[in-house]
């Protein structure tokens, strides 16, 4: 039987913290975890590694068809850096939580019928960071690698700020015959660690237009380069069966999406389902005296308690049934109100279709022109 394919993305948003808050009532509808799921959900994205997320520690958050989990800095530290992971909501049984890692690295783990599988969210120093940063993340990423056993399949996706070029003949261990552009100091540092661990660099194997080879645009001198790079061992390359951009996912951010697909079985890990809750109680009709009225005759027909049964028998009984008497006179709580921006989706969708197009063609043709209409 054909395996079915998992498409993994990386993906720099530039920040998450639109629309989000520390304070839970603050979260307004305008946040861009919804934008990012309508767009990964329309490019049929299973999972997507996260850069410059700017959130604060660590945490999780459940939109319409993905559910977010991110890692960053204190609260009292600047926001800034930041990495996560966007996983499709169906796919959570088949995934371990991310624990540890820091503001530039954390490690997602599927279980899959051959073993293992390891994504590594990545966010690179830049290349005007000093040494010292470089040198601290590059050891950090290799002690990550390291502590993953050699028969696990490891994927690296991220942000790497590196160049890596298309010298092919100089590193023929690391990339195809399909890269872009120029190495530059970053990239060496990322194939060196590249041959000491056997990882290559999928976005170079791959004929694709050079469009879809290149992520990023430089802001003075419009050169398009392939900064977001999807790594794994090389002994994996055979399940990567392409790595390629989209320049039309839009959420306000000037990387493009990079999606590799990917062929691996997938295994269910299998949990206790956790209890059915009671029915939510209707408390904005506590204030109606006539069902207040109704609750107080119930509970006041309640029986007496019998003889010799336990305080804790005794309580369940009266729990259940006062419950039950504030069910029938308050009724059920109804669900919440629609989310916003899927109850408007549907209606934004032509405007936001024109943005696509709009955007795909500044990033074509830069002009001042361009970008108005953006």
């Amino acid at each position: 039987m054909k395996s079915p394919a998992l498409r993994i993305a990386s993906w720099n948003v530039r920040t998450l913290l639109t629309g989000l808050s520390d304070d839970l009532q603050q979260i307004n509808d305008n946040r861009k975890t919804a934008v990012i799921d309508a767009e990964l959900a329309r490019l049929n994205v299973d999972i997507a590694a996260l850069q410059e997320t700017r959130l604060a520690e660590n945490g999780s958050l459940r939109e319409s068809q993905y559910t977010f989990f991110w890692k960053g800095k204190d609260k009292e530290d600047r926001r800034e850096h930041g990495v996560g992971f966007a996983v499709r909501t169906s796919l959570l049984p088949t995934v371990t939580p991310p624990t540890g890692g820091n503001e530039r690295l954390l490690c997602l783990r599927l279980n899959y019928t051959n073993g293992p599988v390891n994504l590594i969210s990545v966010y690179a120093p830049t290349l005007s960071s000093s040494s010292e940063i470089k040198d601290w993340f590059y050891s950090e990423l290799d002690e990550l690698i390291s502590q993953i056993p050699q028969t696990e399949d490891i994927y690296l996706l991220g942000d790497f700020n590196a160049r890596v070029g298309a010298e092919h003949d100089v590193w023929p261990a690391c990339i195809g015959h399909h890269g872009v552009g120029k190495i530059n100091e970053n990239g060496q540092r990322l194939l060196e660690l590249c041959c000491a661990r056997n990882l290559c660099v999928t976005n170079t194997y791959f004929p694709n237009k050079e469009k879809h080879r290149v992520s990023w645009m430089h802001p003075r001198s419009h050169r398009w380069h392939q900064l977001d790079l999807v790594l794994t061992k090389r002994k994996c390359l055979q399940t990567v069966h392409n790595t390629r951009s989209y320049h039309s996912a839009d959420c306000d951010t000037d990387h493009s999406l990079v999606v590799s697909k990917i062929v691996l079985q997938g295994r269910k890990i299998f949990h206790h389902a956790r209890p059915r809750g009671l029915p939510r109680i209707n408390t904005a009709r506590t204030t109606d005296s006539a069902c207040t009225s109704k609750f107080m005759s119930l509970v006041g027909d309640l029986p007496p308690a019998e003889d010799g049964v336990s305080a804790d028998s005794r309580w369940r009984q009266l729990s259940t049934a006062i419950h039950k008497s504030a069910i029938t006179a308050f009724g059920r709580k109804e669900r919440r109100n629609v989310d916003w921006y899927e109850a408007n989706l549907q209606l934004m969708e032509p405007l936001t279709q024109s943005k696509r197009e709009s955007l795909i063609r500044w990033k074509e043709d830069p002009t001042q022109q361009n970008l108005l209409s953006l």
